[in-house]
């Protein structure tokens, strides 16, 4: 084996000497021993690449030498001094200049120089740089690129070359074929001579008849044909054809233009700003660079070199032979993958160096060019997006008017669906960033940081504010009112909802966000709601009267740290059932999820991970669904496509509660199916809840032979970890725990816990099922009934029969009684346990007979049996459905405990399934009633129905205290009057009556003005329900009658902004045109501040106007900060970029605002004309609705969030008097009267 290198001494020897003679930098360094840190003076002498280094001047011998060949040299900074020497020794090594030389390859050490002189280093340094060939790698790259390059085009110009050859060999065989007919013809010919000589001498009028009927042979034979193109020209394959090379013509003019944008990208910004970031002084670096371009340059030459082949193919028009073309680009459009997937950093990166101003004056001047016709560095970075998708929809149309025996038409479906396959990876890939970096622009705003918001599977669920109720008022709730100012400014908190964390946040008056330094971050598994305050709480008591239940808690038991609660109000009903609802599904999803990953993964073979595998229906694409490769918040794939059968089967499943899911399926599910499919699915899963589970997931949970190892596990065990096994535990009441309205479905133990009993607690202290009692407990509180609230539109329990037969007759108070009665059966079964335990204090037995929730079919060993004799710690308890039903699928791989035989179990597996179905069946209909009220308000049938399911559910005898609880709930919130009865609206605002007379515009302050604005905008804008904005209907015909409230929006802006216009018309002198334009700049930037973005773009669109624009004198008169104002304005709402301006600062920005309606239409109007509902297969895009239903819940979020703005009845009659508002020729005319045009 080779130990050493061998080389030519000789030879080094006489570089050394050439070295010395003639080498290009010679002198005296220091260099620094390896050993230690010493210096060492040697003569040194570089000569080409290679540096030698001597023990003095005169010596003949290297001492050593190093290549230089790929090294690079810095500037290093002197070495810190171990102790205090004489003062004109510290100045000596301050003086001394230090760099150092790295080599490219490990295992060398870097070599550590100093001189005495800056200038003798630097001259050192640029003679290293340049012995590095660092110029002339750098150089090699630049034509290797080329190179490959200019091989791409040789290959593509091989294919044409190859193609030609054939076209010329057919060419050749079709010459050969014409030659051998010519010589037929001429046989023929000769044969026909003696004939042609013998009819000479025939008759001249027989000649004249042949040569009529030749003729008239000869015109039927034209018309013929002539009849025959006209058929063909108006038949529908030419039309198609027509179509067809139409619709290449315009394919390959786009193709055009695009390479035109990108040499504009590439030659007019890129190169240019890499020469700048080269410079002495550069304004951005090159990794700014290379990170706002990309690989906009390779895109390019790619580009350019499919729009010569489309040009190529152009020209042997009329044959079109284009797929080949796509054959060779569809490998390389991969590349497209890096640049959608890194597009938004790339213009974050972008505006950060645009804080830069002499990076901001360069890149004006270069925007500035003739070329780029006005448009921005972020216009032409937009463009390579929207490439995939154009290909796509060209591909479609083309195979749309291709016939099917085309020979071209199996390798444009092959390209469409291989564009189409890196189109849905492109999106995954761009979702799955996108929620990251709406995380980072979080966790950016916060000043503390927050690194929970680094971990790439926290979702984003929702932001706003909610007041917070300070800790020191606990138990004086009543001295706090809601409308207190000290309570407004001093408690509101800015929050955000993510799926294992909440955040709370105050603003300081900069704007920037602080964390809480106590309950700042609550982590959802250790956090339990009560949506309702508890009437025998002593800190809550009276809350729901001096809030207006508009309050909720969260209880948070942190394992290291004492329990404390966090009481939030919400600015109204309708927002506080948004945030319960979410945070509710999340801390059930969290709770779920790592309950059946312990469980399964402890205390069985079956774990949830191999669950999702052995099921194959969860992750393996079949003929009728389709999956992504992102997963949702459950850790399933999410869905691409799928059947609607299998989207119900998807939401009955009792397996997972993935709040995005459930989220985009009540948003968008009257696109494919019907209210009523979807509420016949619940009713079928509550009463047959087998069928909502796979068979081979129930053969998984159920199988018995699956592990033989349960008594073992038992013995040498606590009872409690039996019980974990068995039958659910005996559970604990937490104190802050509500006996009637209080919500703890799930775990209060962390669940890292590994030897116990799963400790689950209720929220009820009424007998259940699973109730087992202590003597040694001590009894529950006394507590009383709680009468519920049904004043809301509700009558008189005692009904006279007049009035019951009013109210057959009555569809509305026949649905209000139904309701009623609902509610007290639900009221009575609810309160008359609580009042039992408070009077009677016989034994536990007795008051489980009592139970209302005691049913015979219910198993017995269920309802009394306490294992191993053990007392219970608690004498309450009941069984979270979802926590039961993990356990109970946890255990069912095991051996069955002493005592039971295979009945009890199966019951007991029975009753957990039911119990669990039930829990999804409520907790589907809770979020379609608190979110989607519309849905019930405008389909009377459909309510009746969802109230008939609710009795049902009421009368089942095994329903839990919380299921009970949560069914009189949602009936509560059925009975409930419109949401939106306590808000403003604008039809009552146009029909007050008894308003004083409206001023003008001069008697008007700017906040007045802007404040009406932003609350008549709000109101219009929160009135447009969210299924408008489904199917484009505000496009269609009939859009005053399929979007009626998105066309009043539309109205309603065109209106404001006449009105603006028409203001500043009626003046007659310019000094009051001026002064009016600053006033209602003024009123913009006030919006501004308001966040009333669709203000701010009303206003300015009046003053763009050709009628207003073209007043030079007036605009003369406008001072410089106005005009300035107006820019900024102007900028923050342009629609550039997609509005990118406008996104950027609504993201940036809390409720309550108001964005500009058009930018959400024009996002729907891309996805809805981009793809489809549903696949050529049928199968719903699943897809599509969640991009949907990500913008629809932009918008309600928006809508929820009201603005605490008084009416004033003389401003707004001012704002909405009509009267006032010119039409725009006549604002034209005045135009011109004003100001006449110049002569030309």
């Amino acid at each position: 084996m080779q130990k050493s290198v061998r080389y030519n001494e000789g030879h080094a020897l006489y570089l050394a000497f050439l070295a010395r003679k003639e080498g290009t930098k010679r002198g005296f360094l220091s260099k620094k021993a390896a050993e230690a840190s010493r210096w060492h003076e040697k003569w040194f002498a570089l000569y080409q690449n290679v540096l030698f280094y001597f023990e003095g001047e005169q010596s003949c011998r290297p001492a050593g030498m190093y290549l230089l060949e790929g090294c690079s040299c810095e500037r290093a900074l002197a070495p810190p001094r171990a102790g205090a020497g004489p003062g004109g020794a510290r100045d000596t090594l301050d003086k001394q200049y230090y760099f150092t030389v790295l080599f490219g390859h490990e295992g060398q050490k870097p070599l550590e120089l100093r001189c005495e002189e800056e200038q003798d280093g630097k001259e050192w340094m640029e003679a290293i740089h340049q012995a590095s060939y660092a110029d002339i790698l750098i150089e090699r790259e630049v034509l290797m690129q080329k190179y490959i390059h200019l091989v791409q085009i040789v290959e593509t110009e091989k294919i044409a070359a190859n193609q030609l050859r054939h076209q010329l060999e057919d060419q050749d065989t079709e010459i050969e074929r014409l030659k051998s007919e010519i010589i037929a013809l001429n046989k023929t010919k000769e044969r026909m001579r003696p004939y042609q000589s013998n009819q000479e001498d025939e008759d001249p009028d027989i000649k004249k008849i042949k040569k009529v009927q030749s003729f008239m042979r000869g015109w039927l034979c034209r018309r013929k044909w002539k009849t025959i193109v006209q058929d063909y020209i108006c038949s529908p394959h030419a039309e198609s054809m027509r179509k067809r090379n139409q619709i290449v013509f315009t394919m390959v003019e786009a193709e055009s233009e695009y390479v035109h944008q990108l040499y504009i990208l590439v030659n007019g910004f890129l190169r240019p700003l890499r020469m700048a970031a080269s410079s002495k002084k550069p304004p951005i670096s090159h990794d700014d660079v290379s990170s706002i371009f990309l690989n906009s340059e390779t895109i390019m030459f790619l580009h350019e070199i499919f729009h010569q082949g489309l040009k190529a193919r152009i020209a042997n028009w009329p044959t079109l032979i284009l797929a080949d073309l796509f054959d060779i680009l569809l490998p390389m459009l991969n590349i497209y993958q890096e640049f959608v997937r890194n597009h938004q950093y790339s213009l974050q990166v972008l505006a950060n160096c645009k804080q830069n101003r002499d990076f901001d004056k360069l890149l004006k001047q270069y925007e500035a060019n003739p070329a780029c016709e006005g448009r921005m560095l972020e216009t032409f970075l937009t463009y390579p997006m929207f490439q995939i998708p154009r290909y796509i929809i060209t591909l479609h149309e083309l195979l749309a008017h291709t016939p099917h025996e085309h020979v071209e038409r199996k390798s444009l479906e092959f390209a469409k669906s291989k564009l189409e396959e890196l189109s849905r990876v492109m999106h995954d890939e761009v979702s799955d960033t996108e929620n990251i970096r709406k995380n980072l622009a979080i966790e950016r705003m916060i000043v503390e940081g927050c690194d929970i918001l680094l971990d790439t599977s926290q979702t984003f669920i929702r932001q706003g504010s909610l007041i917070q109720v300070p800790s020191v008022e606990r138990g004086k709730l009543s001295k706090v009112r809601l409308g207190s100012l000290s309570l407004k400014k001093e408690g509101e908190r800015q929050c955000f909802l993510f799926t294992k964390h909440f955040l709370i946040c105050t603003r300081s008056s900069g704007g920037k966000l602080h964390l809480l330094k106590t309950g700042g971050v609550l982590s959802l598994i250790e956090c339990t709601l009560v949506e309702e305050p508890d009437a025998s709480d002593d800190d809550s008591k009276g809350s729901g009267q001096v809030f207006g239940h508009l309050d909720f808690k969260i209880v948070v038991e942190p394992p290291d740290a004492a329990p404390f609660t966090v009481v939030l109000l919400a600015p109204s009903r309708q927002e506080k059932a948004a945030w319960t609802s979410d945070i509710s599904q999340c801390v059930d999803n969290i709770r779920c999820n790592g309950l059946m990953t312990i469980v399964f993964e402890e205390n069985s073979k079956v774990t949830v991970p191999h669950m999702i595998k052995s099921d194959a229906r969860l992750h393996k694409d079949d003929t009728d669904i389709c999956f992504s490769k992102t997963l949702n918040s459950c850790k399933v794939p999410q869905i691409r496509y799928a059947s609607v059968e299998r989207l119900l089967e998807r939401l009955t499943d009792l397996r997972f509660l993935s709040i995005d899911f459930l989220n985009t399926f009540l948003h968008t599910y009257r696109i494919f199916t019907t209210a009523a499919v979807v509420l016949g699915k619940l009713s079928d899963i509550y009463k047959r809840p087998f069928t909502s589970i796979p068979v081979r997931s129930l053969e998984l949970f159920f199988a018995t032979s699956q592990n033989n190892r349960g008594e073992h596990l038992v013995e040498g065990k606590s009872p409690r970890l039996c019980r974990k096994f068995s039958s659910p535990p005996p559970l604990a009441v937490s104190r802050t725990s509500s006996p009637v309205r209080a919500r703890k479905l799930s775990l209060t133990s962390p669940l890292n816990s590994r030897i116990g009993a799963l400790d689950l607690t209720t929220s009820s202290a009424s007998s259940s099922p699973t109730t087992t009692h202590s003597p040694a407990a001590s009894p529950p509180p006394h507590t009383g009934k709680v009468p519920l609230d049904l004043s809301r539109g509700l009558s008189s329990p005692e009904q006279s029969p007049g009035s019951v037969e009013e109210s057959v007759d009555n569809p509305r108070m026949d649905l209000c009684n139904k309701l009623k009665r609902s509610i007290q059966r639900a009221a009575v079964l609810e309160s008359a346990p609580v009042d039992r335990a408070g009077v009677d204090s016989s034994p536990a037995a007795d008051a489980t007979e009592l139970s209302p929730c005691r049913s015979p079919s219910t198993p017995r060993h269920l309802r009394y049996r306490q294992p191993g004799g053990q007392t219970a710690d608690n004498s309450h308890c009941s069984v979270s459905p979802a926590s039961a039903f993990a356990i109970a699928t946890a255990a069912a791989g095991h051996g069955s405990p002493p005592g039971f035989n295979n009945s009890e179990r199966t019951c007991d597996k029975e009753f957990i399934i039911r119990r669990t179905a039930t829990n999804r069946v409520l907790n589907v209909l809770r979020h379609w009633v608190s979110k989607h009220a519309q849905d019930f308000e405008l389909n009377n049938e459909l309510k009746m129905n969802v109230l008939n399911l609710l009795e049902e559910v009421l009368r089942d005898p095994d329903l839990l205290p919380q299921e009970r609880k949560a069914t009189a709930n949602i009936l509560r919130a059925l009975s409930q009057d419109d949401q939106d009865d306590i808000h403003l609206k604008l039809e009552d605002i146009i029909q007050l009556t008894d308003c004083p007379k409206a001023e003008c515009f001069e008697t008007l302050s700017a906040m007045e003005l802007a404040e009406q604005i932003t609350l008549l905008d709000h109101i219009v804008f929160r009135s447009i329900p969210y299924e408008e904005f489904l199917g484009q209907g505000w496009m269609k015909l009939d859009k005053n009658e399929r979007t009626p409230y998105i066309m009043k929006t539309s109205q309603h802006f065109n209106d404001m902004s006449n009105l603006v216009a028409s203001q500043i018309m009626n003046y007659a002198d310019v000094t009051s045109r001026a002064n009016t334009i600053e006033k209602w700049v003024a009123v913009a930037d006030i919006c501004r501040c308001l966040h009333n973005y669709n203000g701010v773009l009303e206003i300015t669109s009046a003053l763009n106007r050709s009628a207003i624009y073209r007043l030079k004198k007036t605009w003369a008169k406008v001072s410089k900060q106005t005009k300035a104002l107006m820019d900024k304005l102007q900028k923050t709402v342009s629609s550039e970029g997609r509005f990118k301006n406008l996104r950027e600062t609504l993201k940036n920005c809390n409720p309550p605002a108001v964005p500009y309606l058009g930018m959400y239409l024009t996002d729907l109007a891309f996805i809805e004309e981009g793809t489809p509902n549903f696949t050529e297969e049928g199968l719903v895009n699943f897809s599509k609705m969640r991009m949907i239903s990500h913008i629809i819940r932009e918008i309600r979020q928006f809508q929820q969030t009201s603005y605490r703005i008084d009416h004033q009845p003389k401003v707004t009659q001012y704002l909405l008097d009509k009267a006032l508002i010119i039409d725009e020729d006549t604002l034209y005319e005045l135009s011109l009267k004003i100001e006449p045009r110049l002569p030309a």
